[in-house]
């Protein structure tokens, strides 16, 4: 069943000879329950596709439909609730509050949820249970990445999006929080869309999107997914 559908989308920035595209008549729809991954070099669109697609911007032109519902033109305080019911993003630097611990981070986001999970599943999920009372300075990167995780899955979304969660992190971390990624996507049927720039982690796609200038410059089905352990990071 289609989750996301983006048609004829764009996004612009400046004006006269210094308008640029960030999104150039676009198209895609994306399966729900499946994992996305989208390639691009720097410039390309990325991350302005990732802001679209989690109500954080609005297209200039364009129709963009999550779960049935357009999130084309709906008001900033409509937008809030999207982002709040439907997404969970995860970023490159984790940004979790310092001063709380790993519980506490992640509660934050269940106590404003409408249907969120078990605190416990997630954590036991994520291996990162035995960590439930410490601060974040007391993690390695990868840990704090599976915290942000977490706190992006507590809320039970039916999207999850992931920029470039793996650009802070070493190989092995790499290969580690990947793997928690894939279980959220197994466990729980959450649709996830990767934003990278690393070729290697499109193996464990069921789509690869490509973006170059704004356009989409090739979209396929992975016929021959890999499991993220099996990945060549």
């Amino acid at each position: 069943m289609e989750l996301i559908s983006l048609k004829n989308a764009v996004k612009k920035y400046g004006s006269g000879e210094n308008e640029v595209y960030a999104l150039n008549h676009a198209e895609l729809t994306i399966e729900e329950g499946k994992i996305c991954v989208i390639l691009g070099p720097s410039g390309s669109g990325k991350s302005t596709l990732l802001n679209m697609l989690g109500g954080l911007d609005s297209l200039d032109t364009g129709e963009l439909t999550v779960a049935g519902r357009k999130v084309t033109g709906l008001s900033q305080d409509e937008r809030t609730d999207y982002r709040r019911e439907d997404v969970g993003f995860v970023f490159q630097f984790y940004n979790l509050i310092p001063d709380l611990t790993v519980e506490e981070n992640i509660e934050v986001v269940a106590d404003i949820a409408d249907n969120p999970l078990d605190l416990r599943e997630v954590l036991e999920a994520l291996d990162i249970e035995k960590y439930r009372r410490r601060f974040p300075a007391e993690l390695s990167g990868g840990q704090q990445q599976r915290v942000a995780i977490a706190r992006a899955m507590i809320k039970n979304p039916r999207l999850l999006l992931c920029d470039e969660l793996t650009g802070a992190l070493d190989t092995k971390a790499s290969g580690q929080v990947l793997k928690f990624v894939e279980k959220m996507n197994d466990q729980f049927g959450t649709t996830v869309v990767i934003i990278t720039h690393n070729e290697a982690i499109a193996g464990m796609a069921d789509q690869i999107v490509r973006l170059k200038d704004g356009r989409i410059s090739g979209n396929f089905r992975n016929e021959h997914r890999l499991r993220a352990a099996e990945l060549a990071l």
